[in-house]
């Protein structure tokens, strides 16, 4: 199986963002992301508009990822999608179209766990460092998950610690619509922060046991602080914008480094690799840079292309199944909630 060419069509339709690409073995040929921009006039995913925009894409974004791949369906091995978890309708139209290809190509279906392909993005070729090795830690950050999990193989992988509330992209979003920010305020308190103090104005840290995270708290404070602020000067937020942003950031890295540094001594593995779209945020990734020096850690930072929601991270996902002939029947449905 090694030596053999397999050609993985992959679907990702977990959220509002419609994804195939094409992969010959680990190498990527093609991924393409059709992101959907109505969600931003309501300040977050609707998940029915979601659904409805993903019915739209779905055949010309598979179109397009074939032919810039120049593969002909005719050559594929098998087809990988996203079964969940996420958006129940959104994970319908990609499941659906998937099972409809695979019946009428006559080859095998495989369905991926997102939160396990942000993971496994790590093992596509042509990234600027070999993989991981066994046993490593993923912090694996996104809108709807933060989770530190200890990946003894490519599919044994245990969650050592999770949110209680709310996900990390949900702090940073909340937090920046606090701000006024729009949406997706995530990125936009990243481009702010670089440009501020981070120590301008300090936020308390939650105490939560063991290897678990909570920000609900954090973005209570958020709000209470600029609430109080603004009420003395209405234009708080936009004089100190940069030094607000640098702060929220800072307060959440710490608090992601610090939950990192008890799992490193708890699993005695000192390899960390990130994935997620929160991964993509430059203070995240330049702390754990520094970590790395400070305390001797190897990390690992996907491609920025490799962190947010796309169909090459399902692909790879998808091929390391089919080598192991863990495949799918046409029975499968979509699973909104789908643990590691």
């Amino acid at each position: 199986m090694e030596n053999k060419t397999i050609y993985i069509l992959a679907i990702e339709s977990s959220c509002d963002d419609t994804s195939a690409a094409v992969l010959k073995n680990k190498k990527v040929l093609s991924n393409i992301v059709a992101s959907q921009k109505i969600h931003q006039e309501y300040g977050g995913v609707v998940p029915e508009l979601a659904s409805r925009a993903h019915q739209q894409n779905i055949v010309p974004v598979v179109h397009q990822a074939l032919m810039r791949a120049n593969i002909d369906k005719k050559l594929l091995s098998a087809i990988a999608f996203t079964r969940g978890p996420g958006l129940l309708g959104s994970l319908l139209v990609g499941t659906s179209f998937a099972k409809s290809l695979a019946l009428g190509l006559h080859i095998p279906l495989i369905e991926v766990n997102h939160m396990q392909a942000h993971i496994l993005a790590h093992f596509i070729e042509g990234q600027n460092y070999r993989p991981p090795s066994f046993p490593f830690l993923a912090l694996t950050l996104s809108g709807g998950h933060t989770q530190i999990v200890l990946v003894k193989d490519y599919f044994d992988m245990e969650i050592l610690g999770e949110t209680l509330d709310d996900a990390v992209g949900e702090a940073f979003d909340k937090s920046a619509k606090i701000l006024g920010l729009p949406y997706p305020g995530g990125p936009l308190i990243d481009t702010y922060a670089q440009l501020g103090n981070p120590t301008a104005f300090p936020f308390p840290k939650p105490k939560v046991g063991g290897l678990n995270f909570s920000f609900s708290g954090l973005k209570t404070s958020i709000l209470y602080f600029i609430q109080k602020e603004t009420k003395t000067n209405p234009d708080f937020i936009l004089e100190n914008r940069n030094d607000i942003c640098a702060s929220i950031q800072h307060t959440i890295i710490n608090i992601l480094i610090d939950k990192i540094k008890e799992a490193v001594k708890y699993a005695r593995v000192k390899q960390i690799a990130i994935g997620g779209g929160v991964s993509a945020n430059s203070g995240i990734r330049n702390a754990l840079k520094s970590a790395e020096k400070e305390l001797g850690w190897h990390t690992y930072l996907p491609k920025l292309e490799y962190c947010t929601d796309n169909a090459a991270m399902i692909g790879i996902t998808g091929y390391l199944k089919f080598r192991e002939n863990r495949l799918t029947n046409q029975n499968i449905s979509a699973k909104a909630r789908y643990k590691i």
